[in-house]
């Protein structure tokens, strides 16, 4: 009998080509469309980019109708909130940075999609990311990056358990992302040239503080000083809210010449700028680890690490803290090391592990 895979269909591209492909290969596919948005004036979110909007289930429809699948939409309204929405904006009210899109992979889009699909009778659940799934020697699942390098997006799935893994298919990892579009036209799919969406799906316009300020109300943090990293005051800043580490633009400062967010002092209300070399660091601490590749580390082990979804990537040692904490030692400085952010440690083309950066 057919495996069982729910794809996840955002309505794009991508996961309707992976779709394609797996009814292909055999599978008994089914389509679902998770609904995220929290009220339906808020459906004007995915006309900035979001991926599971309104017109994402209208395109998904039509594409499970063309290739003759079931097709559902599943309401994970509360899952998103409770798990993407509400750490968010703690984030940034505690003057971190986070990541929203490794919250939603690893507690929406795994966790709460997996466990209603296997409660459905399937044996996987697939997505259209572009990154594959192996099984190194050792027997743990590790994520290695796609074919494509400039599409890659192991980085925000460095969370997924190993469970959640042995569940899963990607079937676009193996393929360009002008091959996936071209399968599209070529099966005559109405989103073979559909935009990538871009931004943070519940942020429209990437206007992320007003976001925080509706949610968070008299709870968001007022004005402060701008300070030197030993106190001096150069001026007042609109809320921390409003800024992140390694930032120049928009601080309103007249200094002379380009200055930087360096550190962000919630417990003082204080936004630290400094120059340019002091954005740079060559350590950093981490929690809420998730290895992939092994089980956890023992002894210092040489990664390559990506400290933001653009970043190329450093290598590093990495070592384990007395407190459970590890400590990444960059062999060479790297720019704007944001609290909140994740830190992906890789080894070859595959995701070794990850964590929270602390500071």
């Amino acid at each position: 009998m057919a495996k069982k895979v729910v794809v996840g269909m955002s309505g794009g591209v991508d996961s309707s080509v992976a779709a394609y492909l797996l009814k292909k290969q055999g599978y008994d596919v089914m389509g679902v469309t998770m609904q995220i948005w929290q009220d339906e004036e808020q459906a004007v979110m995915e006309e900035n980019g979001g991926c599971c909007g309104l017109s994402a289930v209208d395109d998904a429809r039509r594409v499970a109708q063309k290739l003759d699948i079931p097709y559902y939409v599943m309401n994970f309204k509360k899952e998103f909130r409770q798990c993407v929405m509400d750490p968010f904006i703690e984030d940034y009210l505690h003057g971190r940075t986070p990541n929203p899109c490794i919250m939603c992979n690893r507690y929406v889009k795994w966790e709460s999609l997996l466990e209603k699909s296997m409660a459905l009778g399937a044996d996987y659940i697939a997505t259209g990311h572009y990154a594959r799934i192996e099984k190194l020697e050792n027997g743990r699942y590790v994520i290695r990056n796609s074919v494509t390098a400039k599409k890659d997006q192991t980085y925000a799935l460095y969370n997924l358990t190993q469970r959640q893994l042995a569940h899963t298919l990607m079937p676009v990892g193996d393929y360009t992302k002008e091959e996936i579009r071209q399968i599209a036209e070529e099966i005559g799919l109405v989103v073979a040239n559909k935009p990538d969406s871009q931004d943070i799906c519940f942020v429209p316009d990437n206007d992320y503080a007003a976001v925080i300020e509706k949610e968070a109300g008299d709870r968001v943090p007022k004005a402060g000083n701008f300070v030197t990293k030993d106190g001096k005051i150069l001026g007042q800043h609109k809320g921390i809210i409003h800024y992140t580490v390694g930032q120049r633009k928009g601080l309103n400062l007249s200094m002379g010449h380009p200055v930087f967010v360096t550190e962000i002092r919630p417990e003082t209300n204080e936004v630290v700028i400094g120059e340019n070399e002091d954005v740079f660091s060559d350590t950093l601490i981490c929690d809420n680890l998730n290895f992939m590749a092994v089980e956890d580390i023992h002894e210092p082990v040489d990664v390559v690490a990506k400290i933001r979804y653009s970043h190329s990537g450093t290598p590093c040692t990495i070592e384990k803290m007395p407190d459970g904490t590890v400590k990444c030692s960059f062999h060479e400085p790297v720019r704007a090391v944001t609290p909140g952010q994740a830190v992906v440690f890789y080894q070859n083309d595959y995701v070794y592990g990850g964590g929270t950066i602390i500071r």
